[in-house]
């Protein structure tokens, strides 16, 4: 009895320590382990979080890369800084080349249109302008270059940045370039900024040398002149 008895009391330990361990075991396998469940969660919400961004285009000559200032200085740029200020979903994409007439744009437009863009942004024209090029063949530039977006994009929502020309250019020529802006916003449902140098053409402390290009002060007034009416619509 007394040999018995030492052997129940020295397995009893063992016994209740692999109960405990079935337990533990049974438990994990229902449950999985928190680290695993931890990180699922977090990589779902770095799934959710990249999908939900959208890419804002903004296409345009050297008004919209920022010629001769430095990286950032664009009013691209600028409005992406207004957007993470706000916690908006929206990443600029500066697609400004200086030199960019509407030809030159509605050749490039296409290869860009291969990612997604869920808003575009058209600033072209004033190289039109400047060289004095039919306002006609500008005209219709632009109208392909928003139907090639619509055809890509359907769903994409398109911003038209109005542009005027010097008097210089001629009374009939200046008229006739103001007007096809307004005209292709009406024509297809574009959301309109009359003119995107408003407050800024002539200004000679808002521009460069050159008196053509803005300096970055006249950049942070183009931005609050686009993000007045692109806000409306993000």
């Amino acid at each position: 009895m007394f040999i018995c008895k030492n052997i129940f009391n020295e397995m009893m330990p063992t016994r209740i320590s692999a109960c405990f361990l079935y337990i533990i075991v049974f438990m994990f396998a229902c449950t999985g382990s928190p680290e695993k469940k931890v990180s699922e969660e977090n990589n779902d919400q770095d799934t959710m979080s990249t999908t939900a961004i959208k890419n804002i285009l903004f296409f345009g000559n050297s008004l919209t890369a920022g010629y001769g200032l430095e990286p950032g200085e664009a009013f691209p740029e600028l409005i992406q800084k207004k957007i993470d200020s706000l916690g908006l979903p929206y990443r600029t994409i500066n697609a400004g080349l200086s030199g960019e007439t509407t030809a030159g744009g509605n050749a490039r437009i296409d290869w860009l249109l291969k990612q997604r863009i869920d808003v575009f942004v058209l600033e072209l024209g004033a190289n039109d302008g400047l060289r004095g090029l039919p306002v006609k063949d500008t005209y219709t530039n632009l109208q392909s270059i928003v139907d090639k977006v619509k055809k890509a994009w359907p769903d994409c929502k398109i911003v038209l940045t109005g542009m005027l020309v010097p008097p210089s250019m001629g009374l009939d020529y200046s008229e006739d370039f103001k007007s096809i802006f307004p005209k292709l916003a009406k024509e297809n449902g574009l959301v309109f900024v009359p003119f995107l140098l408003e407050r800024v053409a002539g200004e000679s402390h808002l521009n460069q040398q050159d008196g053509v290009h803005p300096t970055k002060e006249g950049q942070v007034i183009m931005a609050e002149t686009v993000w007045n009416i692109l806000k409306t619509i993000l």
